[in-house]
């Protein structure tokens, strides 16, 4: 069972903590709410999510002797009940329970209190910390206190909760655990212990004193239908195919329903079989080309998923595909000068999701999944994608194939800085002729790419490798290069 699990994990430790005090009999009301304010505010310092204490467990050997206080039984001061009376009492009042369990036999009782979180709890107008394994008043450690009031939540969104309460057939029905294993690489266990302790490892679903709970992390990645997700559900793919430029006609709308990586490539196919397409002359044959490399799309998309900010309530990620462009968003502001997106080493807020994402190869683990995306949109001299940020989103926006004399100069120079870009992280340098090849201008009309080179410098995106050099062949690199 897993509140059994809890207390074998809890006298598993090699001595009792600022954030655990075990106990065998001591039932006295001001001295529980003294180590509930004291538990709660060193959880708070150590990162921890809850402060324990545990009533039946030896403080000294761990072992298991059990107790004779009944918590449900007890009174607090006067007549009132004891748990009503402690929660009355701790300012702010932060949330603990009280657990009853026979351990093999022998009475056990477990208080567990959630961490604070910028104020210190106080019992009855005082607050307590734990330093090694004494109590001690928080006003002979000013130090402690400075930090309990500068102190930020330990837990990101993928640790949070999305279900509680889950029994193992629970978690089987709404966790797609065989494509887990498989996009992992890893065989599937013959047995169901295993899988859930491969499950809680990887932080897919946590250990709970009634059951599992399924992670945000697990439910995104892994749902077999986000719906079942209550609070996540709004975090799904939306897909929005409109009939020209504009948002007013819409034809077509779909949901991801899948998690982000069980439905991955499910979700890439049916986005690029449902782009228009070009039909192309190569030699003597008719070749259909779609608006987008599926590469750029297979990217952008796992960068929208991964960077989004899961705090921005009420959206998600979006897909919009129009008659010329598309254009991928997700919320919050970009953590990257969008000028940067290209070379710069990779940085998530969502580093346990961005985490999984790399080992099943849906993002590139180096930073690199921009380039490769740029690579592919250059071979197939498609005009330079748009990078925005604002405070609470990141958009990319793709274009459809446009020739040079449609571009306009915006379209050109940040063809030409993104360029630049590339063949710096290549190691190498743009010149006139790399970039009207990237272009697919003319040999004849090299002028027109000076043009656009001289305008990229006026506005400092790049820069020449030597400014003294005369030679009409010079090299160019990124202003920050």
């Amino acid at each position: 069972m897993p509140l059994k699990n809890l207390i074998d994990t809890l006298r598993a430790e090699p001595q009792e903590t600022e954030w655990l005090e075990f106990k065998e009999n001591n039932d006295r009301p001001q001295l529980i709410g003294e180590y509930l304010s004291a538990l709660s505010n060193s959880a708070c310092l150590a990162d921890k999510l809850h402060g324990y204490l545990v009533y039946g467990i030896d403080d000294r050997s761990h072992e298991v002797v059990g107790t004779g206080f009944k918590p449900h039984e007890a009174k607090g001061k006067g007549n009132e009940g004891l748990e009503p009376w402690l929660a009355r009492l701790l300012s702010p009042q932060v949330d603990f329970r009280i657990y009853e369990y026979d351990y093999n036999g022998k009475p056990v009782v477990l208080f567990r209190v959630d961490a604070t979180t910028n104020t210190p709890v106080k019992f009855s107008g005082e607050a307590f910390i734990r330093v090694g394994e004494h109590k001690h008043s928080l006003k002979q450690h000013s130090e402690k206190e400075r930090k309990i009031w500068k102190k930020t939540p330990p837990t990101q969104f993928e640790g949070g909760i999305a279900v509680a309460g889950q029994s193992a057939d629970d978690v089987f029905k709404r966790i797609d655990y065989p494509s887990l294993f498989d996009l992992l690489d890893i065989p599937l266990p013959d047995n169901r212990t295993a899988i859930l302790d491969k499950l809680i490892e990887l932080e897919v679903i946590q250990v709970e004193d009634s059951g599992y709970g399924i992670t945000n992390l697990g439910g995104l990645l892994f749902a077999k239908d986000l719906n079942l997700f209550p609070t996540l559900k709004r975090k799904a793919l939306r897909v929005v195919y409109y009939e020209d430029e504009s948002r007013i006609n819409a034809k077509k709308e779909q949901v991801g329903t899948k998690g982000y990586a069980v439905g991955f490539e499910s979700l890439i196919d049916s986005i690029y079989e449902q782009l228009p397409a070009n039909e192309l002359i190569e030699g003597a044959l008719r070749v259909e080309q779609k608006m987008f490399p599926k590469v750029a799309l297979r990217e952008f998309i796992a960068n929208a998923l991964i960077h989004q900010d899961f705090s921005v309530t009420g959206t998600g990620p979006m897909v919009e595909v129009f008659s010329t462009r598309m254009e991928i968003t997700n919320p919050g502001n970009p953590l990257v000068d969008t000028g940067r997106f290209i070379d710069h080493a990779p940085k998530s807020r969502n580093e346990a999701l961005a985490s999984l994402m790399r080992q099943m190869n849906i993002c590139e683990e180096r930073g690199s999944g921009v380039d490769r995306a740029l690579v592919a949109i250059e071979l197939a001299q498609l005009p330079a994608p748009e990078f925005q940020g604002e405070t609470d989103f990141t958009r990319i926006t793709l274009y459809a194939l446009r020739e040079f004399k449609d571009m306009s100069r915006r379209d050109r120079v940040r063809a030409c800085y993104q360029h630049s870009c590339l063949c710096w992280v290549l190691r190498d340098f743009m010149t006139n002729t790399s970039f009207r090849e990237r272009l697919g201008v003319a040999e004849k009309n090299y002028s027109m790419v000076s043009r656009v080179l001289r305008n990229a410098l006026d506005e400092e995106l790049i820069k020449p490798v030597d400014p003294e050099s005369k030679s009409t062949k010079k090299k160019y690199i990124p202003w920050w290069g």
